[in-house]
């Protein structure tokens, strides 16, 4: 922690200037607590003349983004509207101000403040937030570093997760009508059954699914049999419901939650995790299939194979008997009644499931647009993004005869997808997607592969439409392996060259190609 301190009488003699205090503790940082951060807060205050006369603290908040974090709301509406009876605001330092993924976001915050006329001082940064040239560079890589931070923490943490799934170890959420949780060691010897809002208390304890009460057991295997023999969700849900029979979570069944029970494949035994995600707090995905992380037969199971197969059959056969336009048509009705769409909306009402329009039209979102119905969130990436790793293969292909051509030897790793290039170095190809910004400017994100460390990056940029390729720039390795590279439309960059005798292919397939650009 840095502090300066004032040896400047004058200022340690005249009324302190009134100030607020920022603090900010996320649920992984707990080394940064409030009192910490607002005792070297006041620390600063004193030594530069401020009185702090307003907190404003989010506790446990994460710094991803402004959502959920009211007191930082708080602090930039009461600035905004005059309501700030202080002309400095005090943070910790930059990340405790935010880690946003986009560093101008973190920066309109901080100007917001500015404009308003309240100055905005990180009292443990070794530099001074005094707007000089100098201070602007290092609080743009301050926040860029801050929110790469996150993302590899992110990539870390979902590795971690994804392991334990592959051992069968459960990672959060309910199990499950007929399921229950058991604690295990790190031997995996059992050592207490977990109840609802229970959780492990010792981080090498792990947490798998067990057969629950036999009761719930014999529910579970009459509904997968009754359904087998050709009843339907909703008149199953209205005969438990009249027995009196709820669920897990204490509810009336409905059709939707009898269709769960009977996908479910943790009733099989298998450990799947990742059919969602909301990394970074951005964006909720549906995965594909594909992407799921599983374990197959990694606890005991309580529905038979055969009649767990067999159910899955008949839920498939319904969208197999209709044709598209059929589909669409129940989709459509659908939509006119609840008047939006999502994933449960649709395994509530008799016919195909969310799961059986996602498999025949590609994606759900696909079949909203063919129904005419636009999520509130623009979920277009997801399509772009799909294509765009489509079309790496040929990218890769291309730049490999390029390269060839121009009289290059080139080798492809398949497993990384690295080239190695005149037995002199490695070169990774990326393919950034453009993103267009509200003012009408064009911008790429470029985020580089620190794990592999290529000696080159090939960056495919694409056009406004992201349908066609704009142009190419061939980038050096970056010292600072954490931040990741925004361009714009044109770019100052002013790189040292690597190695520029083994670049030479490189720089004959540039002269024969104008959309080339050379980072050097």
């Amino acid at each position: 922690m840095v502090i300066r301190w004032s040896d400047d009488k004058s200022v340690q003699n005249s009324v302190p200037r009134r100030a607020a205090e920022y603090v900010r503790m996320s649920t992984d940082h707990q080394q940064y607590s409030t009192e910490n951060q607002s005792a070297a807060i006041r620390s600063y205050a004193e030594a530069r003349g401020f009185a702090i006369k307003a907190t404003y603290a989010d506790e446990g908040k994460s710094g991803l983004n402004i959502g959920g974090r009211a007191a930082l709301q708080r602090l930039i509406s009461d600035i905004e509207t005059g309501h700030a009876d202080f002309e400095a605001v005090i943070v910790y330092d930059v990340s405790r101000f935010g880690r946003f993924q986009d560093p101008d976001e973190a920066a309109s915050y901080e100007l917001r403040c500015r404009r308003a006329g309240v100055a905005v001082h990180y009292c443990a940064e070794q530099f001074e937030n005094d707007g000089t040239i100098g201070s602007s560079i290092i609080k743009t890589v301050k926040r860029a570093m801050a929110g790469e931070y996150s993302r590899e923490l992110s990539v870390k943490v979902f590795a971690g997760q994804a392991h334990l799934i592959r051992l069968g170890y459960r990672q959060g959420g309910p199990p499950g009508f007929g399921l229950r949780r058991l604690l295990v060691d790190q031997e995996g010897l059992p050592k207490a059954e977990l109840s609802r809002g229970e959780h492990k208390s010792i981080a090498t304890d792990r947490v798998v699914l067990t057969p629950g009460p036999s009761d719930e057991i014999a529910i579970v295997l009459e509904v997968y049999r009754r359904f087998v023999a050709g009843e339907g969700e909703p008149q199953i849900a209205d005969d438990l419901n009249k027995r009196g029979i709820v669920t897990d979570l204490g509810r009336a069944w409905t059709r939707g939650t009898i269709h769960q029970l009977l996908i479910n494949e943790k009733y099989r035994g298998h450990n799947v995790w990742a059919r969602t995600s909301f990394k970074l707090k951005q964006r909720h995905t549906t995965n594909t299939p594909g992407e799921w992380i599983r374990a197959d037969d990694a606890f005991q199971a309580i529905v038979p194979l055969e009649l767990f197969t067999e159910s899955q059959k008949i839920i498939a056969a319904r969208s197999d008997r209709l044709s598209d336009d059929a589909m669409l048509e129940r989709l459509r009705a659908i939509f006119s009644t609840a008047g939006r769409l999502s994933g449960l909306i649709i395994d509530e009402e008799d016919g195909p499931s969310s799961g059986s329009y996602r498999s025949r039209f590609g994606s759900l979102l696909r079949a909203y647009a063919l129904v005419g119905f636009a999520p509130s969130h623009d979920y277009r990436y997801l399509e772009i993004n799909r294509r765009l790793r489509a079309l790496h293969p040929d990218q890769l292909t291309t730049i490999v005869e390029g390269l060839r051509d121009a009289g290059g030897t080139v080798t492809h790793d398949p497993a990384t997808d690295i080239l190695h290039i005149n037995q002199e170095f490695r070169a990774s190809v990326t393919i950034s997607r453009c993103l267009p910004t509200a003012a009408g400017t064009l911008r790429w994100k470029v985020r580089l592969d620190s794990a592999l460390c290529p000696d080159v990056t090939l960056v495919v940029r694409m056009g406004p439409e992201n349908t066609a390729v704009l142009d190419y720039y061939l980038l050096p390795r970056f010292d600072m392996r954490e931040a990741m590279l925004r361009l714009a439309e044109c770019n100052g960059l002013s790189l040292d060259a690597y190695r520029i005798d083994t670049l030479a292919p490189f720089f004959q397939m540039a002269a024969r190609n104008t959309r080339w650009k050379i980072a050097a």
